[in-house]
Formats: C-alpha cells, sequence, structure tokens
C-alpha cells in the first residue's frame, strides 16, 4: 500500500492510520520527499512515480487523503507505473476542485479551482475510476461539492469534516475491507 498525504500534511498526518493497517498485514510505503506535500499534483505524482519504481511495487493500493487522491489518480493514468497500482480508496478528496480555493492566494490551494486545468485533465480521465473508492463526509467545510466521483464506488462516513473524518471508528475497517477488496493485502 501507498500512503499520499493531502496538502500541508506529510505522511506522519496519517501515521495512525499507517499503523491500524500495518497491524493488520498491510505493508505500508510512504514518500518522505513529499514533505509537506506543497508541490502541484504532477511534481508530486513524478515523486510517488519514482518511489513505486525505484522500490519496485507492484499490486499498489493507495490509500489517500484529500489532494493525495488527485496524486493518485494521476498515478494511475501514467503509463510508466499505472499498471502497478490496482486500486486507490480515497478520503475526502476534491475530484472537483473547491470554489474556496479563490479564497486563498497560495498557489498550492489554488490549484483546487474547479477550472484548474489539472482538476479538469484528471476530470476527463474516467477509465480507472472503477478501481477507486471515494470516502467521504456528510459534511465537509472544504469541499461543498463533496468527493462524489462518477463511476467509482462512493462511501459516506457519518462523520464531518475534512479533517474528522481520519479518526471515524468506521474508517479503518472500511479501509481494511476494500484494500481486501481490491487485492492489497500487501505490495513487495
Amino acid at each position: 500500500m501507498l500512503v499520499l498525504p493531502g496538502v500541508y500534511e506529510n505522511w506522519r498526518f496519517l501515521e495512525p492510520i499507517c499503523r491500524r493497517l500495518r497491524d493488520h498485514g498491510h505493508a505500508v510505503h510512504v514518500v518522505a520527499r513529499f514533505g509537506l506535500n506543497r508541490g502541484s499534483v504532477p511534481d508530486m505524482a513524478d515523486l510517488a512515480a519514482q518511489a513505486l519504481a525505484d522500490r519496485d511495487l507492484v499490486g499498489v493500493v493507495v490509500v489517500a487523503h484529500s489532494k493525495g487522491g488527485l496524486i493518485g489518480k494521476s498515478l494511475m493514468g501514467r503509463a510508466d507505473v499505472g499498471d502497478r497500482i490496482l486500486g486507490m480508496v480515497t478520503v475526502n478528496t476534491p475530484f472537483s476542485g473547491s470554489p474556496y480555493a479563490r479564497l486563498l492566494p497560495l498557489r498550492s490551494v489554488r490549484a483546487f479551482l474547479p477550472d484548474d486545468e489539472v482538476i479538469t485533465a484528471l476530470d476527463a480521465q474516467r477509465a480507472d475510476n472503477a478501481r477507486i473508492v471515494s470516502v467521504a463526509t456528510g459534511f465537509d467545510p472544504h469541499l461543498p461539492s463533496g468527493s462524489r466521483l462518477p463511476g467509482a464506488r462512493n462511501v459516506r462516513l457519518d462523520t464531518p469534516g475534512h479533517f474528522r473524518s481520519l479518526a471515524d471508528p468506521e474508517l479503518v475497517p472500511l479501509l481494511l475491507r476494500e484494500l481486501d477488496r481490491l487485492g492489497g493485502r500487501g505490495a513487495s
């Protein structure tokens, strides 16, 4: 499994989830070079692709939060690494962007505008949607249009919020079920 955090998150932000998944027998891989994940989606996808190749990982299921899901979807569509990935489970990913991105004058956040070229290109890349599980909360203050992805398996958590969802007691059991369903018992 390859874990991809959201913007301004490093992999340690997802460490409690990583630890629980590892305790259930899943090999967990991270991309330490992401730092705080402030680079563009294509640049971060390049780093993740390099990590997959360097470690010769195959049979990978991506587990991602927020922007990490955009990076994961980008990876799935790449000819150089897409066949290494079985699927992805993502939590609160802005697949259709967020109009609130206009409110912050930071390039790393403005990339989430609904009409951003990366967002629109990923929206048009639908061939992999059936291999994606999009987990979303009923209310996400950062993503007013939600995280629904056409053609994907869309699952809703009861816990509201963009970050609180990561502590929802149903999340790890859901991740374990989806990892097993997608065939991601461990990437090596």
